[in-house]
Order: C-alpha cells, then structure tokens, then sequence
C-alpha cells in the first residue's frame, strides 16, 4: 500500500482551515443569537483545538471552557486542562463529576466499565448544556471525523453538541491543525485517551491506531475506493471488515432519531384537496 498516497490525501493547509473554522464558528454562534461559546475540556488534542479556535473567532472574554475530571481522571488531564487555559485567558469553571457518577451506580454496584464510562460522558454533556443556559453560550462540540466515523463516543455525550467545527477532519489532520495553533508539545504528542479509566487509551479499545484508520477511511469515505482497490493498496481484508463494520454499527450515532413516519397511515383519503387561487 502506498502510504503516501493516503497521506497526502490527509494533508491540509492549516492556515486555510483555520480561517474557514473561524468563519464558521461565527456565522453559526450568531445565527443562533449567541455571542458566546462553552466548551468541555479534556486538555486532549480535540478540545484544545477548538478552545484554540473559538478563542480566535470570538475572542478570550467570550469563551467558557469546563473541566470535569472524574477521580480516576489522570494527572495529566488536570495539567494539560490547566495549560490551555493559562495560554488561552479563557473563562474556567472546574466541576468535578464523581459525587454524581458514584451516587448512581451505588445502586448498580455490578456495573460494567463502559457503563461507567458512558455515565461520565453523558454526566458531561448535561452539565455542559446547563452551563450554556446559564452563560448564554452555545455548546461546542469536539469529536473529529475518525471518531465520528468509528462509533467511538458516546451517543448523548460526548458526540453531541450545538456546532461542531472539526466533525470533518481526521484526527491525523488535527494533529496538523495543532501544529500550526502551537498547542503544547507535549499535547500533541500525548497517546489519545478519554480518559474514562485509569490506563485507558482510544487506540487499545478500537485495535489499531488512529494514522491506520485514517489512511483507510480517505481512500473509503472521501474518495469511494472500492474493497479490491484497498486491497490491492495494501490494507489487509480484514482491516477492512473491521473498520467497515464499526461504521455500519455506528450509523445511528451519526443521525438524529428515527421518527416512525404515519402520515401515509394517517391521511384523511375522503378529505378533499384545497382549491386553487
């Protein structure tokens, strides 16, 4: 397979980007009839990205970002949130979410780990919403195209938001995005987690990193390479199933909810037609 290929199909120019992102953050914040942004931050590459730009678009003054570390958030989720922050001059408000979580499953001790995890998410997003009605500021959203892609959020949680500016970038084109908005070395170069349990990492739980998946998803999703073309680049079959698979299981998660259509059902066959003026 020619990784080249896929890699410049990955490339962006990212002084381009972040000047349409801005555009777009304003024009959809002031349609809303908000002045206001609030985003939730990890202090991962995703959030930082887009406290970055909201920061350019809008100005410090106008942006709110909330960390809600859970107690088994790390060390250096905390440092990284801190970080940004200090760059940025942003608003910050620091809500920890673990009386909450732990007050719920004390009466579902036998609760998986990914049950936990999607409580914590879920968690997030509510307190995120109450924050934008006490703000007055619109909920940002930060999954990238690769997550968006896979499945890998939680529906409710973390995937959803009011706007979201980097739902149509891979997280490899991210990682050029923070480059050029000098986020921190040392967030950039960080292993990608959500931090949901102590050790946990995307790339672990998906099974394959995420300059594998996007190689992949390009040539599939953007530019339609049938399977016996990924096959003959390079991509192992059942690489392909794989990430095949998560797309089609996580569909739903990319859509609003099925609402069952009855208007055939419904419709009055005897009612007669309104007249012409």
């Amino acid at each position: 397979m020619s990784k080249s290929l896929a890699d410049s199909l990955l490339r962006i120019d990212a002084e381009l980007v972040t000047e349409a992102l801005c555009r777009f953050l304003c024009n959809e914040i002031y349609r809303a009839g908000y002045s206001r942004a609030v985003i939730g931050l990890s202090g991962g590459l995703d959030s930082s990205i887009v406290t970055l730009l909201c920061v350019r678009a809008l100005g410090p003054e106008n942006v709110f970002v909330v960390t809600m570390p859970y107690k088994t958030s790390s060390e250096a989720t905390l440092l990284h949130s801190r970080k940004i922050i200090e760059l940025t001059h942003v608003q910050a408000i620091d809500i920890p979410i673990t009386a909450q979580v732990d007050a719920y499953f004390e009466r579902f001790p036998e609760a998986s780990q990914l049950r936990r995890a999607n409580k914590c998410a879920r968690e997030r997003m509510s307190i995120l919403y109450d924050q934008s009605a006490a703000l007055q500021a619109l909920v940002i959203g930060t999954s990238n195209k690769s997550e968006i892609l896979l499945g890998y959020g939680t529906q409710f949680g973390d995937l959803a938001s009011a706007v979201n500016p980097v739902g149509d970038l891979y997280k490899t084109q991210l990682r050029s995005l923070a480059e050029y908005l000098s986020v921190p070395r040392e967030i950039i170069d960080k292993t990608p987690t959500a931090d949901l349990w102590v050790g946990q990492t995307d790339e672990d739980e998906l099974g394959f990193t995420y300059a594998e998946a996007d190689r992949l998803l390009v040539l599939m999703v953007d530019y339609h390479w049938p399977r016996a073309e990924l096959i003959a680049a390079g991509f192992a079959p059942e690489f392909i199933d794989r990430v095949e698979y998560l797309i089609r299981r996580n569909s739903y998660k990319r859509q609003m909810p099925k609402i069952a259509q009855l208007w055939w059902l419904t419709k009055r066959q005897d009612f007669p037609p309104r007249k012409q003026s």
